[in-house]
């Protein structure tokens, strides 16, 4: 598989959530057994050799390829989760969104001072939740210097919102 048997894996669909919006679907691509597998070969290219400590999903696409990815670097899987879904004491950080706002959280425990943590999303569109993520991350300590998303849309500046961190995708859609 290449990138344009990935691009077409990627269900698009127009006017969602409001009119004007094109969204780039990443269920798709996880019904597709050799696109996904194609995501996480791609991942694991990228980021064999890289000294992270860690792993960090964020909610809930952001899991599904964080994990097999920390499984394979042999390294611990972070889940970053809206408020309100994990138990234990958590570091939380609020953001606005595009309609409002949000919090996301972390376990206080998963996140350990000195760690270098490399943040997986599906889609990277304004980096808002990204940079939460990172703000998040830092409260226990740790350092964020590389996202890495599916999906990019840099048309919507995400490299400007989380600069100086590397930002890595498989795929980009400009303007569409």
């Amino acid at each position: 598989m290449d990138i344009e048997l990935l691009d077409k894996a990627i269900r698009r669909i127009p006017d969602f959530p409001k009119p004007g919006i094109l969204f780039y679907d990443i269920t798709s691509v996880l019904t597709n057994p050799e696109a996904f597998k194609f995501c996480l070969e791609e991942m694991y290219r990228i980021y064999k050799d890289a000294k992270f400590d860690a792993v960090a999903g964020v909610e809930s696409r952001g899991f599904i390829f964080a994990a097999p990815l920390a499984e394979k670097l042999g390294i611990p899987l972070v889940l970053i989760r809206k408020k309100g879904k994990l138990p234990g004491d958590t570091y939380q950080c609020s953001y606005d969104l595009e309609y409002g706002s949000a919090t996301i959280e972390v376990h206080k425990a998963d996140i350990k001072k000195g760690q270098k943590i490399l943040v997986v999303d599906d889609l990277i569109a304004t980096g808002g939740t990204l940079a939460a993520t990172k703000t998040l991350i830092q409260q226990g300590g740790a350092e964020v210097t590389d996202f890495f998303g599916v999906i990019g849309l840099p048309d919507l500046n995400y490299e400007k919102v989380l600069a100086p961190c590397k930002v890595t995708t498989l795929i980009n859609y400009h303007g569409e």
